[in-house]
């Protein structure tokens, strides 16, 4: 992709009053310099489009990047369900985006991230990493294998818990966007400022479980990435 200088747009909101408006969830206003005021509005499209993902040099992957549920091929398995998280990543016309590098990471079984700057209690798990890599093939299409992350206590003094949840970078030549899939049924959902923020756009962050029938594997998790749009997956800033 060859570099682009993008026009100087004059975004003065109030004289667009043709643009949808995103609906802001509620919040308990435990992170007050991150909620957003006023209702959102989506990018206009002559600005959104340098951030198509595409990675036009491509990493040298090394085997088994792919596979969380291990440190590295023939280790042991890491202890907890084991996940094939799979989809596909389209722009907002449903055209496959190939060549995009997907990083994932998430906490272990117990809900503790392997990182020096977690301070959580829960124990570490020795054959858990917990990040990992994968670019989408011709079709657009991906897959990387995990263990299902435990709930973890983000705030004690009002028993505030965090849902199950993992974290996807997709990154492009210049940009990186950044989200997370959630699980159904989880009754942590409903209590949780972060997934409530993205009313009623929630239900397209959460994965669709099916009983696996790949060996090794416990659950099949579907979930799909949409780049713009009027129906994109959310993302962070």
């Amino acid at each position: 992709m060859e570099n682009r200088v993008l026009p100087n747009f004059d975004l003065q909101f109030d004289e667009q009053p043709d643009w949808r408006r995103l609906e802001v969830g509620e919040t308990d206003l435990s992170a007050e310099a991150r909620v957003p005021l006023r209702s959102l509005r989506p990018i206009p499209e002559a600005a959104r489009t340098s951030f198509a993902p595409s990675v036009t040099r491509l990493p040298g992957l090394r085997a088994g990047e792919n596979d969380l549920t291990r440190i590295a091929p023939g280790r042991p398995q890491a202890e907890g369900v084991k996940l094939l998280v799979s989809g596909s990543i389209t722009d907002e016309n449903g055209r496959p985006l190939r060549g995009v590098l997907l990083e994932v990471w998430n906490a272990n079984k117990w809900g503790r991230y392997t990182h020096k700057d977690d301070p959580a209690v829960q124990q570490l798990d020795p054959n858990f990493l917990g990040y990992g890599r994968v670019l989408t093939d011709d079709d657009g299409r991906y897959s990387f294998a995990t263990i299902r992350p435990g709930s973890y206590l983000v705030r004690p003094e009002i028993d505030r818990w965090r849902p199950s949840h993992i974290h996807l970078s997709v990154r492009g030549g210049s940009s990186r966007l950044m989200t997370q899939m959630y699980f159904p049924n989880d009754p942590l959902l409903d209590i949780d400022p972060g997934f409530q923020l993205f009313g009623a756009a929630g239900a397209r962050q959460i994965g669709a479980e099916s009983v696996s029938r790949t060996e090794g594997i416990d659950t099949d998790i579907r979930f799909d990435i949409v780049i713009g749009g009027r129906n994109p997956t959310i993302f962070e800033d």
